[in-house]
């Protein structure tokens, strides 16, 4: 029920070497329009990754590709004003390849990882994008902020789908063919009869899990309230 990262992550990644020059680096970034790419090394493995931040540290990127009137974003201006990493930073200015510039180790997730976890992962480290790697470290792909608001912005049809096929059509637990399922803009509305209350309290929980679900009515009825004082009204 829970989308993986696998289901929504780019296969096809732009990734550089260590050896990468400087400038092919940046040239990279630029031809595919990203703010940062992974750094492979010989057999694929994930080494770090290296941003339009660590390049822009050089003036030269700076003056040739956004001018000088760019500045870097908040989050970089804030960790050089209170002194972060200040030496690794002076040292990474001075550095002409992606092994000197990159930032490692990198942060990485893997494809059978839930979205909501790559999402937890990205804001956690302040990353806009997590490389892919399978058990042995190996890019398989890239996740970022774009792909996860597609989860997020899933059409109405597309959840209502899952829900009928994977949570109701797939129930062992108890009898939902009564219930029906209705959605609109991301709200689900539950409606029908089930033998306990408790069971409906479980079904609802499942269907807010779903991924795009933004909220659930649950307008389920029963004919036993098996629920406990403990559990509340």
């Amino acid at each position: 029920m829970h989308m993986k990262v696998r289901d929504v992550m780019t296969s096809e990644v732009a990734s550089v070497n260590g050896s990468t020059p400087f400038r092919d680096v940046a040239e990279v970034l630029i031809a595919h329009e990203v703010s940062a790419v992974p750094v492979v090394d010989g057999e694929g493995h994930v080494i770090g990754v290296v941003s339009e931040a660590d390049l822009l540290r050089k003036e030269e990127f700076r003056e040739q590709f956004y001018r000088e009137g760019y500045r870097p974003p908040l989050r970089a201006r804030l960790r050089e004003a209170v002194g972060h990493g200040a030496s690794r930073t002076q040292e990474r200015a001075h550095g002409v390849t992606a092994a000197e510039l990159m930032s490692a180790p990198a942060v990485t997730t893997w494809p059978y990882t839930s979205v909501v976890s790559a999402a937890r992962q990205m804001s956690r480290h302040g990353v806009k994008r997590l490389p892919v790697v399978d058990d042995e470290g190996v890019l398989v792909g890239i996740i970022s902020r774009h792909d996860l608001l597609k989860v997020l912005a899933r059409a109405d049809a597309d959840i209502a789908r899952e829900i009928r096929e994977d949570v109701i059509g797939n129930c062992l637990w108890a009898d939902l063919s009564g219930v029906e399922v209705s959605v609109s803009e991301g709200v689900v509305t539950l409606t029908g009869a089930l033998e306990r209350r408790s069971q409906a309290r479980v079904l609802t929980r499942m269907v807010e899990r779903t991924n795009g679900v933004i909220g659930v009515v649950d307008r389920l009825e029963w004919k036993d309230d098996d629920a406990g004082p403990w559990e509340g009204a």
